[in-house]
């Protein structure tokens, strides 16, 4: 059996990891580097539960080869959360009741990171567009798009709350 060697960004983290060469990214991201956020779903391409970002872009990581991931930047659902807090899609999706089960949120959330990352404020329309990839059984997406369209609303930088001292 085949071995590789890569070196990649994983959520902002350097990684190095020796991997059987036909495991695919979403193999190397579970049983290698023990990132579980990311699901198996279909593993034919046809759901989006294991949607990744490569370099910026949705990828399905069952259809990734691990050769292809030498030098690259991955980001999984673990790696929105910085610092201990969450991304405001991840808040949105828990105040508005978007996951049910759950399942299939990973994916969805990478794949609106994406598309915010290149249109701050989309219609829902162009969500809907967006999102169109991934399949979800049991919200009915009403409140996944609502969700996606509140955290386009959230400012990038919070302001220091006021103490009320003067200076």
């Amino acid at each position: 059996m085949d071995k590789l060697h890569i070196t990649l960004t994983v959520n902002t983290e350097p990684v190095d990891v020796l991997v059987d060469s036909y495991k695919t990214l979403l193999e190397v991201l579970r049983e290698d580097l023990q990132l579980t956020g990311t699901k198996h779903g279909c593993e034919l391409g046809e759901c989006g539960a294991c949607a990744v970002l490569l370099d910026g872009e949705p990828v399905l990581s069952c259809l990734t080869l691990s050769a292809e991931l030498e030098g690259r930047t991955v980001l999984t659902v673990e790696g929105l959360t910085q610092d201990g807090k969450l991304h405001p899609l991840q808040e949105e999706f828990a105040d508005r009741g978007a996951a049910q089960c759950g399942y299939c949120t990973p994916g969805i959330l990478v794949t609106a990171k994406a598309l915010l990352d290149r249109e701050p404020t989309p219609t829902p329309e162009r969500i809907r567009e967006a999102l169109a990839g991934n399949l979800c059984r049991c919200t009915g997406y009403h409140q996944i798009i609502e969700a996606v369209e509140a955290a386009t609303k959230h400012p990038t930088e919070r302001p220091a709350p006021n103490t009320g001292a003067q200076s």
